[in-house]
């Protein structure tokens, strides 16, 4: 198992290679090194919300104004998110411990497993929009290509016809299923830390129903936890889904080298730094690809740099709206189901020898 999510390409791929290049002009603009002050301020911040959102859960008590500040404390859980991201590329410590640990202190707050999280992400970000290797690209539940609709039973059969009508419905589960897959995912023995994690997580849950079931009625209690997860999952799902949904899918052998690997199959967003800080920088995704240890707040200015030179290689480097990504993510998911809504083919023949049109 991968120990951390920073992916740096084979020395076979860097020696004199276009990323090799590229690696030394990002270097040598100062984008790599550290940002302690503002990871220390965004740490802060995040902090506070996350306890004056629970302080506001006490304070509203059995008032309606509770799911206000459910909705308050899903883009919170969503920012928690962002942090263990950077905690576990390294972005914002430079040794491995006070990454993991961070990380695991952030995974813990919003009850995500850090070591199932880790390892998923780690093998995402090698074989970005590999049909085969990325395990984004899972058909667990939808069918991100026409192959996959083709081979689909069960679940992703059934919603793979309309997937893209539903999908932004569908995101309001995704919490749940970090929960559900993050505790899954302890069964599994080469798991490092399996132990601290399920720890963690149980102890995430506990304090969580105790806490909701201490300060609220039941009934408002559960309307707090479908509001707060709900829009927790559809925050998470906004933010991931512009990234590489609707870019080129890999199969097979195809692998390109690791600079056209990473950008071809990314797309950045256009926007300023209220988009910076929605996303938590990964609307620069084609430089977070490139540099996953790049800290956040660098990537906006990698962005030109990486730009210029794409162009300058002929390599196509995709830039859109907010908007406008998540129309090409749905177009892309509604193609991909396409062959489970053509007319099934009878089975039988209509008259003549051995036909039996009733």
């Amino acid at each position: 198992m991968t120990r951390h999510t920073t992916v740096r390409p084979p020395l076979s791929e860097t020696s004199g290679s276009d990323f090799a290049r590229l690696s030394r002009k990002i270097a040598e603009a100062g984008l790599l090194e550290r940002r302690p002050g503002y990871y220390a301020a965004r740490i802060t911040v995040v902090a506070v919300f996350y306890v004056g959102g629970w302080a506001a859960v006490a304070l509203t008590g059995g008032s309606w104004w509770t799911l206000a500040v459910a909705a308050f404390l899903a883009l919170v859980f969503g920012q928690v998110a962002l942090l263990a991201h950077d905690a576990a590329h390294r972005q914002v410590f430079r040794r491995r411990r006070g990454s993991e640990v961070c990380g695991r202190i952030a995974g813990a707050g919003i009850g995500m497993g850090y070591g199932w999280w880790q390892d998923k992400h780690t093998r995402h970000h090698a074989n970005p929009n590999h049909e085969e290797l990325d395990p984004d690209l899972d058909p667990d539940l939808l069918v991100w290509s026409q192959d996959q609709a083709r081979a689909a039973k069960g679940l992703p059969r059934l919603i793979g016809r309309w997937q893209a009508f539903l999908f932004f419905p569908l995101l309001t589960l995704e919490a749940f299923n970090l929960h559900v897959s993050s505790v899954k995912a302890l069964a599994n023995r080469s798991l490092k830390h399996r132990a601290l994690d399920g720890a963690l997580l149980f102890a995430h849950f506990a304090v969580y129903v105790t806490v909701l079931l201490w300060l609220l009625p039941p009934g408002m209690a559960i309307a707090f936890l479908v509001v707060h997860q709900g829009l927790f999952g559809v925050y998470l799902g906004s933010v991931f889904a512009p990234n590489h949904k609707g870019m080129p899918i890999l199969t097979g052998e195809d692998r390109p080298d690791f600079l056209r690997r990473q950008v071809l199959t990314s797309r950045n967003v256009r926007g300023g730094w209220f988009t910076d800080i929605a996303l938590g920088g990964l609307n620069h995704q084609i430089e977070h690809h490139l540099f996953p240890g790049m800290p956040s707040p660098n990537l906006r200015k990698a962005r030109t740099i990486v730009r210029r030179y794409c162009e300058n290689l002929g390599v196509d480097y995709v830039e859109t709206g907010l908007i406008t990504s998540y129309r090409l993510a749905l177009t892309s998911l509604h193609q991909a189901g396409a062959p489970l809504r053509q007319a099934r083919v009878p089975t039988r023949g209509r008259g003549g020898a051995g036909g039996n049109d009733r």
